[in-house]
Protein backbone atom coordinates (compact mmCIF):
# COMPACT_ATOMS: atom_id res chain seq x y z
CA UNK A 1 0.00 0.00 0.00
CA UNK A 2 1.81 3.44 -1.26
CA UNK A 3 0.85 6.52 1.01
CA UNK A 4 3.46 8.77 2.10
CA UNK A 5 3.89 8.87 6.25
CA UNK A 6 4.83 12.27 7.84
CA UNK A 7 6.50 12.69 10.89
CA UNK A 8 7.23 16.10 13.32
CA UNK A 9 10.96 16.07 13.78
CA UNK A 10 12.10 17.56 17.48
CA UNK A 11 15.32 17.74 15.86
CA UNK A 12 14.21 20.15 12.74
CA UNK A 13 10.69 21.46 14.58
CA UNK A 14 9.19 20.70 11.84
CA UNK A 15 6.66 18.27 10.06
CA UNK A 16 8.77 15.99 7.53
CA UNK A 17 7.76 13.52 5.01
CA UNK A 18 9.10 10.05 6.54
CA UNK A 19 11.58 8.03 4.32
CA UNK A 20 13.47 4.64 5.70
CA UNK A 21 17.17 4.33 5.55
CA UNK A 22 17.18 0.88 4.19
CA UNK A 23 13.83 0.39 2.33
CA UNK A 24 11.58 -1.06 3.23
CA UNK A 25 13.66 -1.90 6.63
CA UNK A 26 12.05 0.75 9.23
CA UNK A 27 14.39 0.54 12.55
CA UNK A 28 12.63 2.49 15.68
CA UNK A 29 14.53 2.63 18.80
CA UNK A 30 12.26 3.75 21.86
CA UNK A 31 13.41 4.30 25.61
CA UNK A 32 11.10 1.74 27.71
CA UNK A 33 10.41 1.94 31.53
CA UNK A 34 13.17 1.94 34.61
CA UNK A 35 11.89 -1.21 36.07
CA UNK A 36 11.86 -0.44 39.93
CA UNK A 37 8.22 0.61 40.43
CA UNK A 38 4.88 -0.46 39.53
CA UNK A 39 3.79 0.74 35.59
CA UNK A 40 1.99 3.61 36.16
CA UNK A 41 -0.20 6.41 33.35
CA UNK A 42 2.67 7.65 32.78
CA UNK A 43 4.34 4.58 31.01
CA UNK A 44 1.22 3.71 29.04
CA UNK A 45 1.07 6.73 26.71
CA UNK A 46 4.63 6.22 24.93
CA UNK A 47 3.80 2.63 24.45
CA UNK A 48 0.61 2.98 23.19
CA UNK A 49 1.90 6.11 20.79
CA UNK A 50 4.74 3.75 19.35
CA UNK A 51 2.82 0.61 19.39
CA UNK A 52 0.41 2.39 17.06
CA UNK A 53 3.16 3.46 14.88
CA UNK A 54 4.99 0.39 14.06
CA UNK A 55 1.41 -1.61 13.45
CA UNK A 56 0.79 1.44 11.04
CA UNK A 57 4.51 1.20 9.17
CA UNK A 58 3.41 -2.69 9.32
CA UNK A 59 0.41 -2.31 7.97
CA UNK A 60 1.62 -0.30 4.99
CA UNK A 61 4.09 -2.85 4.02
CA UNK A 62 7.11 -1.49 5.54
CA UNK A 63 9.31 -4.01 7.50
CA UNK A 64 9.56 -3.20 11.19
CA UNK A 65 12.73 -3.68 13.40
CA UNK A 66 11.19 -2.25 16.84
CA UNK A 67 13.55 -1.80 19.97
CA UNK A 68 12.65 -0.70 23.02
CA UNK A 69 15.39 -0.96 25.85
CA UNK A 70 15.03 -1.94 29.89
CA UNK A 71 16.72 0.29 32.07
CA UNK A 72 18.33 -2.09 34.95
CA UNK A 73 21.02 0.05 35.76
CA UNK A 74 22.83 3.00 35.99
CA UNK A 75 19.49 4.92 36.61
CA UNK A 76 20.60 8.16 38.92
CA UNK A 77 18.73 10.09 41.24
CA UNK A 78 20.00 13.13 39.95
CA UNK A 79 19.29 14.06 35.81
CA UNK A 80 23.10 14.74 35.13
CA UNK A 81 24.40 11.68 37.29
CA UNK A 82 24.38 11.87 40.56
CA UNK A 83 22.67 10.45 43.72
CA UNK A 84 21.92 6.59 44.42
CA UNK A 85 20.79 4.06 41.75
CA UNK A 86 16.88 3.76 41.97
CA UNK A 87 17.05 -0.10 41.55
CA UNK A 88 20.11 -0.55 43.48
CA UNK A 89 17.92 1.72 46.44
CA UNK A 90 14.54 0.32 45.94
CA UNK A 91 16.78 -3.47 46.38
CA UNK A 92 18.29 -1.78 49.62
CA UNK A 93 14.84 -0.70 50.71
CA UNK A 94 13.41 -3.97 50.25
CA UNK A 95 16.55 -6.25 51.05
CA UNK A 96 16.28 -8.29 47.84
CA UNK A 97 18.75 -8.81 45.10
CA UNK A 98 18.62 -5.46 42.43
CA UNK A 99 17.87 -8.21 39.44
CA UNK A 100 15.18 -9.39 41.67
CA UNK A 101 13.65 -6.22 41.85
CA UNK A 102 14.13 -5.57 37.90
CA UNK A 103 12.57 -9.33 37.19
CA UNK A 104 9.63 -8.45 39.41
CA UNK A 105 8.73 -5.18 37.66
CA UNK A 106 9.21 -6.11 34.50
CA UNK A 107 6.95 -9.00 34.61
CA UNK A 108 4.49 -6.48 35.80
CA UNK A 109 5.76 -4.14 33.26
CA UNK A 110 4.84 -6.72 30.34
CA UNK A 111 1.45 -7.79 31.98
CA UNK A 112 0.12 -4.29 32.14
CA UNK A 113 1.32 -3.85 28.20
CA UNK A 114 -0.23 -7.21 27.55
CA UNK A 115 -3.54 -5.99 28.68
CA UNK A 116 -3.26 -2.74 26.92
CA UNK A 117 -2.64 -4.49 23.51
CA UNK A 118 0.79 -3.20 22.80
CA UNK A 119 2.76 -5.70 20.70
CA UNK A 120 6.07 -6.84 22.27
CA UNK A 121 9.02 -5.22 20.94
CA UNK A 122 11.14 -7.39 18.30
CA UNK A 123 14.51 -7.17 20.71
CA UNK A 124 13.91 -5.89 24.46
CA UNK A 125 17.86 -5.17 25.33
CA UNK A 126 18.92 -4.42 29.25
CA UNK A 127 21.29 -2.43 30.29
CA UNK A 128 22.84 -4.56 32.16
CA UNK A 129 23.19 -7.38 29.54
CA UNK A 130 25.54 -3.89 27.32
CA UNK A 131 28.15 -3.31 29.85
CA UNK A 132 30.88 -4.49 27.44
CA UNK A 133 29.19 -2.02 24.47
CA UNK A 134 29.07 1.17 26.65
CA UNK A 135 32.18 0.24 27.83
CA UNK A 136 33.59 0.44 24.73
CA UNK A 137 31.37 3.38 23.46
CA UNK A 138 32.76 5.23 26.58
CA UNK A 139 36.44 4.64 25.51
CA UNK A 140 35.50 6.24 21.92
CA UNK A 141 34.76 8.92 23.48
CA UNK A 142 37.38 9.52 25.41
CA UNK A 143 39.79 9.21 22.44
CA UNK A 144 37.70 12.15 20.83
CA UNK A 145 38.46 14.49 23.98
CA UNK A 146 35.13 15.15 25.07
CA UNK A 147 35.33 13.38 28.07
CA UNK A 148 37.39 13.03 31.28
CA UNK A 149 38.55 10.65 33.98
CA UNK A 150 37.96 11.74 37.60
CA UNK A 151 38.91 9.92 40.67
CA UNK A 152 37.68 6.56 39.16
CA UNK A 153 34.65 8.12 36.70
CA UNK A 154 33.81 8.93 33.80
CA UNK A 155 31.98 12.37 32.70
CA UNK A 156 31.07 13.98 29.31
CA UNK A 157 32.82 17.61 29.09
CA UNK A 158 30.03 19.35 27.87
CA UNK A 159 31.91 22.93 27.79
CA UNK A 160 34.70 20.83 25.26
CA UNK A 161 31.75 19.35 22.98
CA UNK A 162 29.93 22.81 22.94
CA UNK A 163 32.99 24.36 21.52
CA UNK A 164 32.71 21.93 18.15
CA UNK A 165 29.25 21.10 18.71
CA UNK A 166 26.42 22.62 20.32
CA UNK A 167 25.08 21.14 23.44
CA UNK A 168 21.45 21.78 23.03
CA UNK A 169 20.81 21.16 19.69
CA UNK A 170 17.62 19.28 20.58
CA UNK A 171 16.06 20.06 23.59
CA UNK A 172 16.90 24.25 22.68
CA UNK A 173 18.75 24.02 26.20
CA UNK A 174 21.71 26.85 26.35
CA UNK A 175 24.80 26.23 28.21
CA UNK A 176 24.96 29.43 30.09
CA UNK A 177 21.40 28.72 31.20
CA UNK A 178 22.63 25.54 32.14
CA UNK A 179 25.63 26.88 34.22
CA UNK A 180 23.40 29.19 35.90
CA UNK A 181 20.13 26.92 36.54
CA UNK A 182 22.14 23.45 37.82
CA UNK A 183 22.42 23.45 40.96
CA UNK A 184 25.60 21.96 43.06
CA UNK A 185 25.72 18.97 44.98
CA UNK A 186 27.54 16.89 46.72
CA UNK A 187 30.21 14.90 45.00
CA UNK A 188 30.06 16.98 42.21
CA UNK A 189 33.58 18.56 43.12
CA UNK A 190 35.41 15.76 40.83
CA UNK A 191 34.03 17.32 38.11
CA UNK A 192 34.63 20.08 35.93
CA UNK A 193 31.25 21.63 35.72
CA UNK A 194 27.86 20.82 37.45
CA UNK A 195 26.22 20.22 34.33
CA UNK A 196 28.89 17.06 32.88
CA UNK A 197 27.02 13.95 32.94
CA UNK A 198 28.09 10.65 34.27
CA UNK A 199 29.43 8.36 32.05
CA UNK A 200 30.70 5.73 33.89
CA UNK A 201 30.56 5.95 38.31
CA UNK A 202 32.79 4.36 40.59
CA UNK A 203 31.17 2.48 43.04
CA UNK A 204 31.29 2.93 46.51
CA UNK A 205 31.31 0.44 48.78
CA UNK A 206 28.18 0.05 49.70
CA UNK A 207 27.00 0.15 45.97
CA UNK A 208 25.60 -3.69 45.03
CA UNK A 209 26.00 -3.20 41.33
CA UNK A 210 29.62 -3.19 39.96
CA UNK A 211 31.39 -4.38 37.03
CA UNK A 212 35.48 -4.37 35.97
CA UNK A 213 36.16 -1.37 33.90
CA UNK A 214 39.17 0.20 32.82
CA UNK A 215 38.57 2.92 35.13
CA UNK A 216 38.15 0.46 38.22
CA UNK A 217 34.83 -1.16 39.51
CA UNK A 218 31.99 0.96 38.60
CA UNK A 219 28.81 0.78 36.40
CA UNK A 220 27.49 3.01 34.02
CA UNK A 221 25.58 6.10 33.57
CA UNK A 222 21.64 6.45 32.43
CA UNK A 223 22.33 8.13 29.07
CA UNK A 224 25.27 6.37 28.16
CA UNK A 225 23.11 2.96 27.39
CA UNK A 226 20.73 3.76 24.69
CA UNK A 227 23.60 4.92 22.77
CA UNK A 228 25.34 1.73 22.95
CA UNK A 229 22.21 -0.74 22.93
CA UNK A 230 20.40 1.54 19.94
CA UNK A 231 24.08 1.22 17.42
CA UNK A 232 24.17 -2.32 18.37
CA UNK A 233 20.97 -3.09 16.93
CA UNK A 234 19.90 -0.56 14.66
CA UNK A 235 23.53 0.50 13.40
CA UNK A 236 25.27 4.23 14.05
CA UNK A 237 22.39 5.84 11.89
CA UNK A 238 18.51 4.69 11.82
CA UNK A 239 15.23 6.06 11.39
CA UNK A 240 13.26 6.86 14.42
CA UNK A 241 13.82 7.40 18.02
CA UNK A 242 10.95 7.67 20.46
CA UNK A 243 10.26 8.59 24.09
CA UNK A 244 8.19 11.01 25.92
CA UNK A 245 8.71 14.65 26.58
CA UNK A 246 10.38 14.63 29.78
CA UNK A 247 13.10 12.18 28.18
CA UNK A 248 13.95 15.24 25.77
CA UNK A 249 15.92 17.03 28.42
CA UNK A 250 18.90 15.64 29.79
CA UNK A 251 18.18 11.81 28.53
CA UNK A 252 18.44 12.36 24.67
CA UNK A 253 20.59 15.39 24.46
CA UNK A 254 23.25 13.59 26.09
CA UNK A 255 22.68 10.92 23.87
CA UNK A 256 23.05 12.71 20.23
CA UNK A 257 25.77 14.84 22.06
CA UNK A 258 27.37 10.87 22.81
CA UNK A 259 26.62 9.37 19.46
CA UNK A 260 28.36 12.57 17.83
CA UNK A 261 31.52 12.33 20.13
CA UNK A 262 31.85 9.20 19.35
CA UNK A 263 30.88 8.58 15.86
CA UNK A 264 31.06 12.17 14.24
CA UNK A 265 27.24 12.39 13.89
CA UNK A 266 23.64 12.12 16.06
CA UNK A 267 23.26 8.77 13.99
CA UNK A 268 19.34 9.39 14.44
CA UNK A 269 17.35 10.75 11.04
CA UNK A 270 13.94 11.34 12.82
CA UNK A 271 13.40 12.25 16.78
CA UNK A 272 10.08 11.70 18.05
CA UNK A 273 8.46 12.92 21.61
CA UNK A 274 4.75 12.16 23.21
CA UNK A 275 3.74 14.84 25.18
CA UNK A 276 3.28 14.33 29.05
CA UNK A 277 -0.30 13.11 31.12
CA UNK A 278 -1.86 15.68 33.32
CA UNK A 279 -4.36 14.87 35.83
CA UNK A 280 -7.28 17.70 36.39
CA UNK A 281 -4.74 20.17 35.13
CA UNK A 282 -1.46 18.90 37.45
CA UNK A 283 1.50 17.06 36.74
CA UNK A 284 1.13 13.50 38.13
CA UNK A 285 3.23 12.73 41.05
CA UNK A 286 3.32 10.95 44.04
CA UNK A 287 3.85 13.94 46.17
CA UNK A 288 0.89 15.65 44.90
CA UNK A 289 -1.21 12.52 45.74
CA UNK A 290 -1.78 12.00 42.46
CA UNK A 291 -0.28 9.68 41.21
CA UNK A 292 -2.13 5.88 39.36
CA UNK A 293 -0.33 2.89 38.73
CA UNK A 294 -2.03 1.02 35.83
CA UNK A 295 -3.50 -1.76 37.60
CA UNK A 296 -5.42 0.84 40.26
CA UNK A 297 -6.98 2.03 36.83
CA UNK A 298 -7.77 -1.56 36.17
CA UNK A 299 -9.08 -2.28 39.64
CA UNK A 300 -10.85 1.28 40.21
CA UNK A 301 -9.12 1.11 43.58
CA UNK A 302 -7.65 4.58 43.70
CA UNK A 303 -9.30 7.68 45.55
CA UNK A 304 -9.86 9.34 41.88
CA UNK A 305 -11.63 6.92 40.18
CA UNK A 306 -15.37 6.01 40.87
CA UNK A 307 -15.54 2.30 38.84
CA UNK A 308 -12.43 0.15 37.47
CA UNK A 309 -11.79 0.38 33.60
CA UNK A 310 -11.04 -1.91 31.03
CA UNK A 311 -7.57 -1.83 29.79
CA UNK A 312 -9.34 -0.97 25.97
CA UNK A 313 -9.96 2.50 27.05
CA UNK A 314 -7.36 3.66 28.71
CA UNK A 315 -5.88 2.86 25.12
CA UNK A 316 -9.46 4.71 23.67
CA UNK A 317 -8.34 7.43 25.93
CA UNK A 318 -4.82 8.10 25.07
CA UNK A 319 -5.15 7.80 21.06
CA UNK A 320 -8.42 10.04 21.34
CA UNK A 321 -5.62 13.05 21.72
CA UNK A 322 -2.52 13.88 19.54
CA UNK A 323 0.45 12.14 20.77
CA UNK A 324 2.41 15.46 20.61
CA UNK A 325 -0.75 17.21 22.98
CA UNK A 326 -1.29 17.26 26.05
CA UNK A 327 -3.63 14.67 27.70
CA UNK A 328 -5.45 15.98 30.98
CA UNK A 329 -6.70 12.81 32.82
CA UNK A 330 -9.92 12.86 34.97
CA UNK A 331 -12.35 10.27 36.02
CA UNK A 332 -15.03 11.54 33.71
CA UNK A 333 -12.98 11.89 30.92
CA UNK A 334 -12.08 7.93 31.12
CA UNK A 335 -16.11 7.37 31.61
CA UNK A 336 -16.39 9.41 28.27
CA UNK A 337 -14.06 7.54 26.50
CA UNK A 338 -15.60 4.09 27.72
CA UNK A 339 -19.28 5.33 26.14
CA UNK A 340 -17.20 5.86 23.03
CA UNK A 341 -15.49 3.05 22.56
CA UNK A 342 -18.64 1.21 22.88
CA UNK A 343 -20.24 3.32 20.13
CA UNK A 344 -17.58 2.13 17.98
CA UNK A 345 -17.15 -1.30 18.71
CA UNK A 346 -21.13 -1.85 18.80
CA UNK A 347 -21.18 0.07 15.31
CA UNK A 348 -18.53 -2.90 14.18
CA UNK A 349 -20.81 -5.88 15.30
CA UNK A 350 -23.60 -4.26 13.65
CA UNK A 351 -21.43 -3.98 9.84
CA UNK A 352 -20.63 -7.53 10.25
CA UNK A 353 -24.53 -8.51 10.98
CA UNK A 354 -25.58 -6.41 8.02
CA UNK A 355 -27.00 -8.33 4.45
CA UNK A 356 -24.48 -8.38 1.59
CA UNK A 357 -26.44 -8.41 -1.62
CA UNK A 358 -24.91 -10.30 -4.52
CA UNK A 359 -22.66 -9.67 -7.24
CA UNK A 360 -24.70 -8.91 -9.83
CA UNK A 361 -27.38 -6.68 -8.36
CA UNK A 362 -26.99 -3.71 -10.51
CA UNK A 363 -29.72 -1.97 -8.14
CA UNK A 364 -27.07 -1.44 -5.23
CA UNK A 365 -24.18 1.00 -5.47
CA UNK A 366 -20.58 1.22 -3.54
CA UNK A 367 -20.84 3.91 -1.03
CA UNK A 368 -18.48 6.86 -2.35
CA UNK A 369 -19.43 8.27 1.13
CA UNK A 370 -17.57 5.04 2.69
CA UNK A 371 -14.87 4.87 0.34
CA UNK A 372 -13.97 8.89 1.12
CA UNK A 373 -14.25 8.06 5.30
CA UNK A 374 -11.69 4.96 4.66
CA UNK A 375 -9.26 7.60 2.67
CA UNK A 376 -9.44 10.11 5.13
CA UNK A 377 -8.80 7.56 8.32
CA UNK A 378 -5.96 6.84 6.60
CA UNK A 379 -4.65 9.92 5.73
CA UNK A 380 -4.92 11.12 9.03
CA UNK A 381 -2.88 8.17 10.78
CA UNK A 382 -0.15 9.28 8.16
CA UNK A 383 -0.36 12.69 9.13
CA UNK A 384 1.83 12.50 11.78
CA UNK A 385 -0.05 9.85 13.68
CA UNK A 386 -3.01 11.63 14.27
CA UNK A 387 -5.21 9.25 15.94
CA UNK A 388 -8.09 12.06 17.13
CA UNK A 389 -8.88 12.72 13.45
CA UNK A 390 -9.02 8.86 12.15
CA UNK A 391 -11.57 8.16 15.12
CA UNK A 392 -13.31 11.57 14.22
CA UNK A 393 -13.55 9.80 10.49
CA UNK A 394 -14.60 6.17 12.79
CA UNK A 395 -17.94 7.77 14.25
CA UNK A 396 -18.62 9.45 10.83
CA UNK A 397 -18.01 5.97 9.68
CA UNK A 398 -20.81 4.59 13.05
CA UNK A 399 -23.58 7.35 12.02
CA UNK A 400 -23.02 5.88 7.94
CA UNK A 401 -23.22 1.77 9.54
CA UNK A 402 -26.38 3.26 11.55
CA UNK A 403 -28.51 4.67 8.68
CA UNK A 404 -27.77 1.00 6.42
CA UNK A 405 -29.13 -0.65 9.83
CA UNK A 406 -32.23 1.78 10.41
CA UNK A 407 -33.06 1.38 6.30
CA UNK A 408 -32.42 -2.31 6.32
CA UNK A 409 -30.64 -1.96 3.15
CA UNK A 410 -28.50 -4.50 1.90
CA UNK A 411 -24.40 -3.50 1.56
CA UNK A 412 -22.55 -3.33 -1.95
CA UNK A 413 -19.70 -6.25 -1.32
CA UNK A 414 -17.13 -3.40 -1.66
CA UNK A 415 -18.68 -2.07 1.07
CA UNK A 416 -18.70 -5.20 3.26
CA UNK A 417 -14.81 -4.72 1.94
CA UNK A 418 -14.10 -1.20 3.46
CA UNK A 419 -16.40 -1.45 6.64
CA UNK A 420 -13.74 -5.16 6.86
CA UNK A 421 -11.14 -2.50 6.46
CA UNK A 422 -12.10 -0.16 8.78
CA UNK A 423 -13.10 -1.67 12.19
CA UNK A 424 -10.89 -4.81 11.57
CA UNK A 425 -7.61 -3.95 9.76
CA UNK A 426 -7.59 -0.07 11.37
CA UNK A 427 -9.85 -0.25 14.51
CA UNK A 428 -8.55 -3.12 15.79
CA UNK A 429 -5.13 -3.80 13.65
CA UNK A 430 -4.16 -0.49 14.01
CA UNK A 431 -5.46 1.18 16.82
CA UNK A 432 -5.07 -2.13 18.46
CA UNK A 433 -8.18 -1.96 20.15
CA UNK A 434 -9.17 -5.24 20.87
CA UNK A 435 -13.38 -5.69 20.51
CA UNK A 436 -13.17 -8.85 22.59
CA UNK A 437 -12.38 -6.66 25.95
CA UNK A 438 -15.12 -4.03 25.52
CA UNK A 439 -17.24 -5.41 27.68
CA UNK A 440 -15.21 -7.13 30.44
CA UNK A 441 -12.14 -8.66 31.40
CA UNK A 442 -11.84 -11.99 30.01
CA UNK A 443 -15.00 -11.93 27.35
CA UNK A 444 -18.46 -12.43 28.05
CA UNK A 445 -18.32 -15.94 29.41
CA UNK A 446 -16.10 -14.67 32.45
CA UNK A 447 -18.36 -11.66 32.84
CA UNK A 448 -21.43 -13.78 33.39
CA UNK A 449 -19.33 -16.08 35.59
CA UNK A 450 -18.64 -12.99 37.73
CA UNK A 451 -21.68 -11.60 37.87
CA UNK A 452 -22.94 -14.87 39.30
CA UNK A 453 -20.52 -15.07 42.33
CA UNK A 454 -20.82 -11.35 42.86
CA UNK A 455 -24.50 -11.90 43.13
CA UNK A 456 -23.85 -14.96 45.52
CA UNK A 457 -21.62 -12.55 47.58
CA UNK A 458 -24.43 -9.75 47.69
CA UNK A 459 -26.94 -12.53 48.68
CA UNK A 460 -24.63 -13.09 51.40
CA UNK A 461 -24.03 -9.49 53.01
CA UNK A 462 -27.83 -8.90 52.52
CA UNK A 463 -28.42 -11.91 55.13
CA UNK A 464 -25.23 -10.41 57.15
CA UNK A 465 -22.86 -13.33 56.31
CA UNK A 466 -19.94 -11.14 56.49
CA UNK A 467 -17.80 -14.05 56.98
CA UNK A 468 -18.78 -15.75 53.49
CA UNK A 469 -18.91 -12.53 52.31
CA UNK A 470 -15.13 -11.89 52.97
CA UNK A 471 -14.14 -15.10 52.29
CA UNK A 472 -15.23 -14.74 48.46
CA UNK A 473 -13.80 -11.57 48.28
CA UNK A 474 -10.69 -12.73 49.65
CA UNK A 475 -10.52 -15.95 47.09
CA UNK A 476 -11.29 -13.77 44.27
CA UNK A 477 -8.27 -11.51 44.97
CA UNK A 478 -6.20 -14.71 45.22
CA UNK A 479 -7.05 -15.57 42.05
CA UNK A 480 -6.27 -11.94 40.47
CA UNK A 481 -9.73 -10.44 40.24
CA UNK A 482 -10.33 -7.50 42.31
CA UNK A 483 -13.57 -6.41 43.54
CA UNK A 484 -14.71 -2.94 44.59
CA UNK A 485 -17.87 -2.27 46.41
CA UNK A 486 -19.09 1.47 45.18
CA UNK A 487 -22.87 3.56 45.86
CA UNK A 488 -23.56 2.29 42.65
CA UNK A 489 -23.25 -1.00 43.30
CA UNK A 490 -19.71 -3.84 43.02
CA UNK A 491 -17.15 -3.39 40.15
CA UNK A 492 -14.34 -6.38 39.27
CA UNK A 493 -11.36 -6.47 37.30
CA UNK A 494 -8.68 -8.69 36.80
CA UNK A 495 -5.55 -7.77 38.34
CA UNK A 496 -2.21 -7.09 36.74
Amino acid sequence: MSRQIFLTNTFSKQKEPFTPLHPPLVGIYVCGPTVYGDPHLGHARPAITYDVLVRLFRYLNYKVRYVRNITDVGHLEDEMGEGEDKIAKRARLEQLEPMEVVQYYTLRFHEAMRLLNTLPPDIEPRASGHIIEQIELIKEILKSGFAYESNGSVYFDVEAYSKKHRYGRLSGRVIEDLQANTRSLDGQSEKRAPYDFALWKRASPEHIMRWISPWGEGFPGWHVECSAMSAKYLGNEFDIHGGGLDLLFPHHECELAQNTAARGSGGIRYWMHNNLITINGQKMGKSLGNFITLEELFTGAHRLLTQSFNPMVIRFFILQAHYRSTLDFSNEALMAAEKGLKRLQQAAKAARGLAVANVGDATIAPSQELQKFCGAVLDALCDDLNTPIAIAHLFEVVRWVNGVVDSKTALHPNDADVLSTLFGAILGDVLGLREDEANGNGGALLGGVMELVLEVRAQAKARKEYAASDAIRDRLAALGVVIKDTKEGTTWAASI
